[in-house]
């Protein structure tokens, strides 16, 4: 049985490793959730229960199959919901995540796929994050983090979780497909923009 807590742990999970490969720790997931790690804990234990995680005590945290089935449904909702609040109500690209975080949950499955087909199919959201199709598949970019492009590249996707940092990068023309270049920027957007350098 899965619920709106359910779906965020395993959307954060996959969240996580979907541009770096380094597995997810029950203190990393509690602070990107802002809970205390014993709160944590005693989750991941029900979900590995459910069969959506693996975990060993004080290991990382991995989906299984039907974990990340879980996590790339509530993907692909969270980032059209993104898209289509940009798209067709005027929301800027930093107010969106928070909205899209309530809407996802209470969405049904046909008005989703009334958006889809309302915004022509999207392959990404405003972030650049690409949005997984009908059927769970997803096609990510070959993208470097700009930290690791000496040379910069274009703009294929930037992190969400600094809104601030969004206001300030849009301000300064820094939005998908621009060209950047590693010297032009400081250390935060460095780390949370990625580059397509080819």
């Amino acid at each position: 049985m899965t619920g709106p807590v359910v779906e965020d742990y395993v959307k954060v999970i996959y969240a996580h490793t979907e541009w770096q490969a380094e597995p997810i720790t029950s203190t990393a997931l509690a602070a990107r959730l802002g809970l205390a790690a014993s709160s944590v804990t005693e989750m991941v234990k029900k979900l590995s229960t459910q069969g959506l995680v693996s975990h060993e005590p004080y290991g990382a945290i991995e989906l299984t199959r039907d974990g990340t089935a879980l996590a790339l449904r509530m993907v692909r909702r969270h980032r059209l919901i993104e898209t289509w609040l940009v798209q067709h109500f005027a929301y800027s690209w930093d107010e969106v995540h928070d909205e899209a975080e309530i809407l996802e949950h209470a969405l049904s499955d046909r008005l989703l796929d009334a958006i889809d087909d309302e915004l022509g199919r999207p392959a990404r959201d405003p972030h650049g994050d690409p949005i997984p199709s009908r059927d769970g598949s997803i096609v990510r970019p070959d993208a470097v983090l700009l930290a690791d492009a000496p040379a910069g590249g274009r703009v294929v996707r930037i992190s969400d979780r600094n809104p601030a940092l969004l206001r300030e990068l849009e301000s300064r023309g820094v939005v998908l497909d621009a060209i950047v270049r590693p010297g032009d920027l400081g250390a935060e957007a460095l780390a949370s923009i990625w580059v397509a350098t080819a």
